[in-house]
């Protein structure tokens, strides 16, 4: 396989420049990368598929390698038809502004901004986690292989053993 040069440029400046729209505030010029990056990423797949060959059509004078891959044109149009929606969805928000706002510019929020100057200590997500105290965990007293007999172990697996016990209001409970 060569490496075609001018291709791996064009597909070099598509995706700089596209990135470097969707960085933008204006919806068109996101729309707009958005394209330019959906087209960097179609040349490259079909860059990528080999030279072209034969039409993948049964031939019994050619030998499996002179046919050209199918895949590759498949997931370029599978690429096509999904940033088609996608296009079709944002220049329907880009009309959406346009008719609410008279602009296509995406303002910053008040809630965005009080979030941005947050701190990053989350209290649920960045404490230490509590131990375990299920039925499962080894360090249990509850769990040990004497409340596990033969009668239990042949039980199928869709069935639960169930323990009747007295609360503290002397009313009894079931447990699984």
């Amino acid at each position: 396989m060569t490496v075609n040069l001018t291709m791996l440029v064009v597909m070099g400046v598509l995706f700089s420049v596209g990135v470097y729209l969707l960085l933008e505030r204006s919806l068109t010029r996101v729309l707009l990368g958005l394209m330019l990056l959906t087209n960097g990423a179609n040349l490259l797949i079909l860059h990528t598929s080999g030279v072209p060959g034969a039409a993948p059509l049964y031939d019994k004078s050619l030998g499996g390698s002179e046919y050209s891959d199918p895949l590759p044109q498949a997931l370029v149009l599978t690429s096509i038809v999904i940033s088609l929606a996608t296009t079709a969805f944002l220049l329907s928000m880009i009309w959406r502004s346009w008719v609410l706002a008279r602009r296509d510019e995406i303002q910053d929020d008040l809630e965005d901004r009080r979030v941005a100057q947050q701190s990053s200590y989350d209290a649920e997500d960045d404490d230490a986690m509590p131990q375990d105290t299920s039925e499962f965990s080894h360090g249990d007293a509850r769990f040990t292989p004497s409340r596990h007999n033969a009668e239990e172990a042949t039980e199928s697996p869709g069935h639960h053993r169930v323990e009747k016990r007295q609360r503290d209001d002397g009313r009894s409970t079931h447990e699984h």
